[in-house]
This record gives C-alpha cells, structure tokens and sequence, in this order.
C-alpha cells in the first residue's frame, strides 16, 4: 500500500509515520484497490462523457451549419451581398463571448444536469469533465470530447447534402430545412439531457459509496495543494491577475482563428475550387475524418508522454504549411490544394485539444478552473470576429486575407505557447529551489484557497 504523507509533512521533506484513513490524502486498503480505480474510470467514461459528446456535437452541428445552407442559397434568397454573411457569422460571438465566464459560474451553483440541459435548449455548452479525471487522464476524454466538433463536421455536410434534397417541401427553401431538423433535434436532446448528464462527484449516482469514495480520493491525490473552494474577492483578482489566463487565452486566440476559418468556410473554398454544392458538401466529410484519427493518435501520446507544448507546435507547423499552400494555389493543382485542407484540419486537431487542456489542467482549484477556463475560451472565441471578417467575398476564389490571416495567427498561437512552457518551466524551477516558499506564511484560510499558486504545485509543460 502506498502510503500518503500530510500537506505539512511533504513541504517538510519527512515521512508520514503512518496513514490515517479518515485524513485527506491518505487511504485505506479498500480504496488503494486499483481493479476498484479501473471500475470507477469505466464507469465515469459510460456515464459523464457520451451525453457531453452528445451534447457538444449538437452545439457545434448548430454554429457550423450557416456554412452548409452558404452554399445552398441562404444568401440568395435572403438579398444578401458583400460581407452580410461574414457579420451574420460574427454576430454569434457576441453573447458566446460574453456569456462564457457567468455560465461557468453559474455552474459551480446549479446542478450540472439542470443548469447545461438548459442552456442546451437555448444555446450549446459544455464544461463538466475536468472533474472527474486526473490532469494526465484529462486528454484521452476531452479529445474524445471534442472530436464531437469533427463528427459534427463531416455528419452537418452529409446531413445538409440530405436535407438540401428538401428543397421545395412545405414551401421552404432546402437552405431552411437545415436549420428547422438540426434545431428541432438540438431542442429535443437537451430536454432528454437533464435526466442523463451527471451532477458533481459528490453526487455521482452511478457510484456506489466505496467507489465514490475512491473516485474523491484519486481527485483529492490529483489536486494536491491546488485548492480553490471558496469564490471570494482575494481568490476572484487571483485568477484574473494570473499571466497563464491571458497567454493561454491568446494561444488559443491564434489557433481557434483557423478553427472557425474552417468551420465556417470549408463548403464555400471546396465550391470555389468547382465541385457543385451537394459535392462539396460530401468532400467536406473525409477531411474531417482524417482529423478524428490525427486528434485520438495525438490524445494517446500526449497524456503518455505527459506533455502538451510539443503537440502544439507540431500542430501549428502542419497547419502553417497547409495554409501556404491555399495562399500559393495559382501555382498548385486543385488535388494539392484538396491535400492542402487535410494538413489544415489535422494541424488543428492536434494542437487545438492539447491547448484547452494544457490550460486547464494547469489550473489548480475548482473556481481557478471554472473562471480561469472560462477567460481563456472566451478569449480564445474573440477570434470569431477575425474569421468571420477575413473571407471576403470579392477576393474568392483565392482568398489571400483569409488564408494569410489564419496563417499569421498560426504563428501567433506558437509563440504564445512558447511562451507559456518557458514561463511554466521557469515557475516550476523557482519553486524546486524554494522560491515561492515565502507563500506558506500566509494564513490557513488563505493557503487552502490558493489555487496553483500553492507553492507545492507544479505546472505540466
């Protein structure tokens, strides 16, 4: 049995004489049981993540879909011209944007299963699964999470090609029939979805208490000296003043600009290289199938690696040069810049998961996490408004500002993130040598509601 030793007695370099089962931190020889680990991870896999990918996949399936009725004759039928669409797409950013940080709030104070089935109704959001997993367990799930986008992707191009066949029926445009399914489906879910997403662990009803009891303890070995339980003006400037936020949040500002280029665009630059709208359409769907694959393959490596900062890089460099193929395309036959799409898409499926989670594992407490996520997402969401702007209509089919802004913020994306590990690395030396040790003065009340700024912590690069 592998025996835990107390706060006090960590920071002192000494050994705990013997464990205790009823004191945080340590455990019994019920819970060290590790078949009774692999069974509550089984259980957590079945029961948290296939409603939230569920979820999630409908959310992104009804922001994408704009893209899909493009091309079917939204514009046309609606007397749109010049850069109407672009502000249609980046009027979805406003209350996405603003709304990210109460929400998340919101949810450290309503169930779970109650507060996303709502918003769901309404909008489309997901944050949950941080807290049932360790850091180094958290990729495999987000990513597997996440994908949803990329099913989204390839199922909303099969669906609209479908639904644009409805053309006509009840006097609606095929265009129209797309928005009326997938948002009469996304309703439909989220009211099934209250009774089926999970509230916190404490509450978890699919555990029976010995297994609660082991999932609390895993989380509470995780979470170490990372503890932010208490919401108050000390611990909310904490967070807002914390540089890994910001650098974080514009590392992601740099690579969700190539997200949303993509999402909202594919259709429209595979029509302009001169497939007809239902095969565009269908060409959309092995693009995004070829980033499903790149994303789990990368997922395996990095929680087995335990490192983030080289996925983001190597996802940035195969994004960069996809792009300068799209911007040197008058020189390039349409299958190479058909392959070009590929290495755009699978760039962005590898660095864009292991960023969310390199940032929030990185986050120590539970309303660290929630706000400080919450900051970086919607500051990474900011880059709605560059995408949605830099496809401009008079400049297809070649698109140089697009391509080249989503190419610069590539780049932008990988020093920021170079910045972040060089920062995180430092910090992480600062406290070996027992530079951060001045912290452990402060008051009990203020020790425990630290966050990761607790000088035992140490930040994963």
């Amino acid at each position: 049995m592998r025996m835990q030793t107390t706060i006090a007695q960590r920071i002192m370099g000494k050994k705990a004489s013997a464990p205790t089962a009823n004191l945080p931190g340590t455990r019994d020889e019920a819970i060290c049981d590790t078949d009774i680990e692999k069974r509550v991870l089984r259980k957590c896999d079945l029961h948290v993540l296939p409603i939230l990918y569920t979820l999630y996949m409908l959310s992104y399936l009804d922001r994408i879909n704009i893209g899909n009725a493009r091309i079917e004759g939204l514009e046309k039928d609606l007397g749109m011209s010049g850069n109407d669409y672009n502000i249609a797409v980046q009027v979805l950013f406003i209350p996405y944007i603003l709304l990210e940080v109460p929400s998340n709030i919101m949810l450290k104070r309503v169930a779970p299963s109650t507060w996303l089935s709502f918003i769901m109704f309404i909008w489309g959001n997901v944050y949950l699964i941080g807290m049932y997993y360790k850091r180094y367990e958290m990729q495999k799930r987000y990513t597997f999470y996440n994908t949803a986008g990329i099913i989204a992707g390839a199922f909303g191009g099969f669906l609209a090609y479908a639904l644009a066949k409805m053309d006509g029926l009840g006097g609606y445009a095929g265009w129209r029939w797309i928005f009326i399914i997938e948002g009469l489906l996304t309703s439909a879910v989220a009211v099934i979805a209250k009774w089926l997403i999970v509230d916190w662990p404490e509450q978890a009803k699919f555990l029976d208490s010995d297994e609660r009891a082991v999932l609390l303890q895993r989380l509470e070995e995780d979470e170490g000296f990372a503890k932010m339980d208490t919401l108050n003006r000390k611990s909310f400037l904490r967070t807002l003043s914390d540089w890994k936020i910001w650098v974080g949040g514009l590392m992601y500002l740099g690579t969700t600009t190539s997200t949303y280029s993509v999402s909202y665009y594919l259709p429209t630059v595979l029509k302009e290289f001169g497939y007809t709208s239902s095969a565009a359409q269908v060409q959309t769907i092995p693009i995004y199938a070829a980033g499903l694959v790149v994303a789990f393959l990368t997922a395996w490596s990095s929680d087995r690696l335990r490192h983030r900062f080289g996925f983001v890089i190597l996802g940035a460099v195969t994004n960069a040069v996809g792009y300068i193929i799209l911007l040197a395309q008058s020189h390039v036959s349409v299958s190479i810049r058909y392959m070009a799409l590929y290495l755009v898409e699978c760039g962005l499926w590898i660095g864009s998961p292991v960023e969310i989670v390199w940032i929030t594992s990185n986050l120590g407490g539970h309303y660290k996490r929630a706000l400080g996520s919450a900051i970086a997402t919607a500051s990474g969401n900011l880059s709605g408004f560059i995408a949605s702007n830099v496809f401009i209509a008079s400049q297809a089919p070649r698109y140089p500002a697009g391509y080249g802004a989503a190419l610069g913020m590539t780049g932008f994306a990988a020093m920021a993130a170079t910045v972040l590990f060089l920062g995180l690395r430092r910090e992480n030396r600062r406290r070996d040598q027992g530079g951060r040790d001045y912290r452990l003065q402060s008051g009990k009340d203020e020790l425990d509601n630290m966050g990761d700024d607790h000088p035992g912590f140490r930040y994963g690069l």
